[in-house]
């Protein structure tokens, strides 16, 4: 097996399609997100990316096996751009692959006509979140103006420490090839999965991007996830002394 492999899926033609981008981080919020526009819009599978630097696993499905990769998929709305979504359930494993891997992504891009790229992400807080902003990082002015328009915050040295992993490659090595890039990030505690910080990404994307898509799906989510939160709230906050009309009835 080569280090980089391109498998073609299928023969799809797009019209000025942007490039989406979600692959597992902080949240799960880019991968949930891009998931979300699969599952809720009428999409094809295009690519299947594989490589050397994903981990040496396959994936099972009712007894069927897969071998690790990152996969594309045309998603074409009746209003609104044509996308091509990334999406999979692995990162590469070291510096390399990572590096090796934006730049089999952005090749696939380039070969179907991608001008604009956008990467989706999870921005760590450290907390429980009550509302959730947007943050943004571009490579041009243009682009900063188009997403500060529907409500992306680009604060001063945020994210610490930069975007790291093909997120932030797809923005650098993007910008290198003539790509407009951006990513969006959604905040979220950093310790759950975060449905909801994945409808906040996909609302903004929804804004640029011009698609319809239902979000019932995510808020369910939304609600079994606050559900897990509620509890570990209260398995740190111990359980209750009990109290002596309680202990009259042990022993």
């Amino acid at each position: 097996m080569d280090e980089f492999e391109r498998e073609a899926l299928g023969d799809v033609e797009l019209d000025d399609p942007v490039l989406v981008e979600g692959l597992p981080g902080v949240g799960h919020v880019g991968k949930l997100a891009a998931e979300h526009l699969l599952e809720e819009l009428e999409s094809e599978p295009v690519e299947r990316v594989h490589s050397t630097h994903f981990p040496p696993q396959v994936s099972v499905d009712d007894g069927r096996t897969e071998l690790a990769g990152a996969e594309f998929h045309a998603v074409r709305p009746e209003d609104g751009r044509d996308m091509l979504v990334l999406t999979g359930d692995h990162q590469a494993q070291d510096n390399t692959g990572h590096y090796g891997l934006t730049e089999t992504f952005l090749d696939v891009a380039d070969d179907h006509g991608v001008s604009r790229a956008f990467a989706l992400g999870g921005v760590p807080t450290g907390e429980l979140i009550e509302e959730y902003s947007v943050l943004g990082a571009a490579t041009t002015d243009g682009v900063v103006d188009d997403l500060e328009a529907v409500g992306v915050e680009f604060r001063e040295d945020e994210p610490a420490g930069g975007i790291v992993g093909v997120s932030g490659l797809l923005l650098g090595l993007g910008e290198r090839r003539g790509f407009e890039a951006a990513c969006l990030m959604g905040e979220t505690s950093g310790y759950l999965v975060d449905p909801k910080s994945a409808q906040a990404v996909l609302e903004v994307l929804q804004e640029v991007v011009d698609f319809e898509v239902d979000y019932a799906s995510l808020e369910e989510r939304a609600d079994e996830m606050e559900e897990v939160v509620r509890k570990i709230q209260e398995m740190d906050q111990g359980t209750p002394t009990p109290s002596d009309e309680d202990l009259r009835y042990i022993g």
